[in-house]
């Protein structure tokens, strides 16, 4: 059962109400992660601001959406698994790819570097990289400014992981099962 309520989203005006009709348009629905975070205007505009200049960025909507998987994946959050898939899905992403998604991969050489700094940079906790991973984004191909686009959109969904945790909104994307749920 949620542990926070679901804010009435049709109250919300402005500039967040057109992110939030955006937002709803491209899903074909309003996610209940989304109305929880309603509840706090100053937080819902921050997410979908950020969300809306990450995705008009250098990373594309597969990587955004793999981001996502890889972050559902290692804490084994089935909400935002079953979010992130929908998107990456939406994005074309092949079911090959969300199956090394899964594990934190990708066929693509460069995307398969990405996720790993991803992955290490969410099992470390944010602890200072070694020099090595750096090195080898950049041999994959990554500039500067992607390296901080993987970084910020892996916080967006610490973001998410933890809204989800702490609030416990009914699952209402098509569930995906989790290898070893927690």
């Amino acid at each position: 059962m949620p542990v926070l309520e679901l804010a009435d989203t049709t109250k919300i005006s402005g500039k967040t109400q057109e992110m939030l009709g955006n937002l709803e348009k491209g899903m074909g629905f309003m996610p209940n992660i989304i109305k929880q975070m309603a509840n706090s205007p100053a937080a819902l505009e921050s997410f979908l601001s950020s969300r809306d200049a990450l995705l008009r960025g250098s990373l594309d909507a597969q990587m955004i959406a793999l981001i996502g998987i890889v972050v559902a994946e290692i804490y084994s959050c089935e909400y935002l698994l079953a979010s992130r898939v929908a998107q990456a899905m939406k994005a074309g992403v092949s079911e090959a790819e969300l199956k090394l998604a899964r594990q934190q991969s990708s066929s693509d050489k460069k995307k398969d570097i990405g996720l790993q700094f991803v992955r290490n940079v969410v099992v470390r906790h944010g602890a200072e990289m070694p020099a090595s991973d750096i090195a080898d984004l950049k041999a994959a191909g990554y500039t500067d400014g992607e390296v901080v686009e993987l970084i910020a959109n892996t916080s967006l969904n610490m973001f998410v992981y933890y809204l989800i945790q702490v609030g416990q909104p009914e699952l209402d994307f098509p569930k995906v099962a989790l290898p070893f749920p927690v």
